[in-house]
């Protein structure tokens, strides 16, 4: 059961207190792996995720049948800096399009399984410019952190959370930039596409953010930097890691968010594996500095949740391996 969001510090130590993985359950599933019909190891990766899996579901012989796709979507006041190729009101449209069943991801959630929720975050109240102020107030980030933490369904069995927003990357490299150093320009892509000359202006909108807002925690870079969707997915990662529902994250933007997590609890993203790593340039760093290995690479820059939502059917069949196989006992197989 989730506890009460009543302020800031009650989500600090909600993800500071969150529950490891059941170690009886994954030493049970390490125990069957080597016992099924295949050569030690034949499976590679597929072997140590559904071990992974069987340890924070408590399952030594765990399914996947209830994944849960959620995409949060926000609108961004350092648009106005003219940091994206499209406009906000894109924002909304994208909605509309996720709930009439018409987008990406409302595909790839379907091919996956995946019961999908939106919740679109205060559209026509767009965060503040983080060039001249704070994102968001104490009390809009709470909000947020609100909408994440309960959306997720405890009865979900896995998690993935996307995004939509236009001119999000800048706030999701602006998170990067403060939470991991270096210069604005190591963590600023194109996004939806834009000129040099736009890639110059929005490098230049990211190192004003992070100078103007200094170092903190990673409520602290959330708050000033990122925006309600990016905020929501922070929520509903650490809802999900009190909860043990394992997380595919997403995408740059997703993995922003979850990289505020980590800077408040070296085991925040313990419950978490990486979907993909995107055509944004500054993902794989990002990866990197998280210590996350991504399962597929295929060019994606969509966001939405697509990458995580389509690594679902990874994951669900390293389960299905680990889980249905028999053994050589069961199968009457010499194991040499």
């Amino acid at each position: 059961m989730l506890p009460e969001l009543n302020d800031l510090n009650s989500f600090r130590n909600a993800l500071t207190g969150a529950p490891g993985p059941d170690t009886a359950a994954k030493q049970g599933a390490e125990e069957r792996n080597g016992q099924l019909t295949k050569p030690p190891g034949a499976l590679g990766r597929l072997e140590d995720l559904a071990i992974w899996y069987a340890g924070w579901r408590g399952d030594a012989r765990p399914r996947i049948d209830a994944p849960q796709v959620i995409v949060f979507a926000g609108n961004h006041g350092v648009t106005a800096q003219g940091v994206s190729a499209f406009p906000p009101e894109v924002t909304v449209q994208m909605v509309m399009n996720f709930e009439h069943g018409g987008a990406a991801i409302n595909q790839l959630a379907k091919a996956a399984g995946a019961k999908m929720d939106v919740h679109a975050l205060e559209l026509d109240r767009p965060t503040a410019d983080f060039t001249q102020a704070p994102a968001m107030s104490e009390e809009e980030l709470l909000s947020a952190l609100r909408t994440g933490w309960q959306s997720v369904d405890p009865q979900a069995d896995l998690l993935v959370v996307g995004e939509m927003g236009i001119g999000n990357t800048t706030p999701a490299a602006a998170i990067a930039c403060a939470l991991f150093g270096g210069d604005s320009a190591d963590w600023t892509g194109r996004g939806t596409g834009v000129d040099d000359a736009g890639l110059a202006n929005k490098t230049r909108v990211v190192a004003e953010g992070v100078a103007l807002h200094g170092q903190g925690d990673g409520l602290h870079i959330l708050r000033c930097l990122g925006g309600r969707e990016i905020a929501a997915m922070a929520g509903a990662i650490a809802a999900a890691r009190v909860l043990r529902i394992p997380v595919i994250l997403d995408g740059f933007i997703c993995t922003a968010a979850a990289a505020c997590l980590a800077q408040i609890s070296e085991t925040a993203l313990d419950h978490t594996i990486a979907g993909h790593q995107s055509a944004e340039g500054a993902h794989a760093a990002m990866l990197d500095k998280l210590g996350k290995e991504p399962l597929l690479s295929l060019g994606l820059r969509l966001g939405e949740g697509s990458g995580g939502a389509l690594a679902i059917n990874i994951l669900k069949s390293a389960v299905a391996c680990h889980s249905g196989m028999a053994t050589f006992a069961e199968a009457g197989v010499s194991d040499g």
